[in-house]
C-alpha cells in the first residue's frame, strides 16, 4: 500500500511512521485504514500549520493526544503527539530506518514500546508477529528499552517472542 509521504509537508519537523503501517517494516503488511505518525508534542503547532498549508484537512483531535487529518488524496493521517523523553532519540533513529516506500519508521524497540502501552488485541498480535520474526540482535535492543521504560512488561515481552516464534514455526 502507498501512503502519503509527509517529508515535504513536515520539512524540518522530525516525524516517524508508527502504528500498523510501521509494522510492515518488521512483518508482512496488514490492512489498516490510516497512517499513524509520531511527532514531539512541542512541534504540534508547526505541524498543524504545515499540514493545513499542504492541503491536508483537519478532522479532529485524537483522544490519545494529537490530531486527525485527511490527505489531499483522501487518505486518513493521524498525527500522534508525544512528550516522552525518549521520543526525540526515536525520531532521530527513524530518519535512517526507512520502509520500502522510503518513509521513516520507528525503530523496532520503540514501536514495541508504543504497542505495549496501547495493549489492544491487534497490538498484541502485531507484537507477537514482529517479535517472533526479529533477529536476536534486534531483541537485545527491545529487551533493553522495555527493561528501562516498562519493566513490568518484561515477562510479557518474552512470552510474545515465544508466541511469535511458535506462530512462525521457528525455534528459539
Amino acid at each position: 500500500m502507498r501512503w502519503p509521504d509527509l517529508s515535504e509537508a513536515l520539512r524540518g519537523i522530525p516525524w516517524a511512521v508508527c502504528g500498523a503501517v510501521a509494522t510492515r517494516r518488521y512483518m508482512p503488511e496488514r490492512a489498516t485504514a490510516d497512517l499513524d505518525i509520531m511527532i514531539e508534542a512541542s512541534n504540534a503547532a508547526a505541524a498543524k500549520e504545515r499540514l493545513a498549508a499542504s492541503g491536508f484537512a483537519f478532522e479532529g483531535t485524537l483522544a490519545i493526544g494529537g490530531s486527525a487529518w485527511r490527505a489531499p488524496d483522501g487518505q486518513q493521517v493521524d498525527v500522534i503527539e508525544r512528550a516522552d523523553p525518549w521520543v526525540a532519540g526515536a525520531l532521530a533513529e527513524a530518519f535512517v530506518n526507512r520502509d520500502e516506500q522510503g518513509l521513516p519508521v520507528l525503530p523496532l524497540a520503540y514501536l514495541v514500546l508504543t504497542k505495549l502501552e496501547a495493549s489492544r488485541a491487534q497490538d498484541v498480535a502485531d507484537l507477537a508477529r514482529m517479535l517472533g520474526a526479529a533477529a536476536e540482535s534486534e531483541l537485545v535492543a527491545v529487551r533493553r528499552l522495555v527493561a528501562e521504560l516498562r519493566p513490568e512488561d518484561r515477562d510479557d515481552l518474552d512470552s510474545l517472542v515465544r508466541l511469535g516464534r511458535l506462530e512462525l514455526g521457528t525455534n528459539e
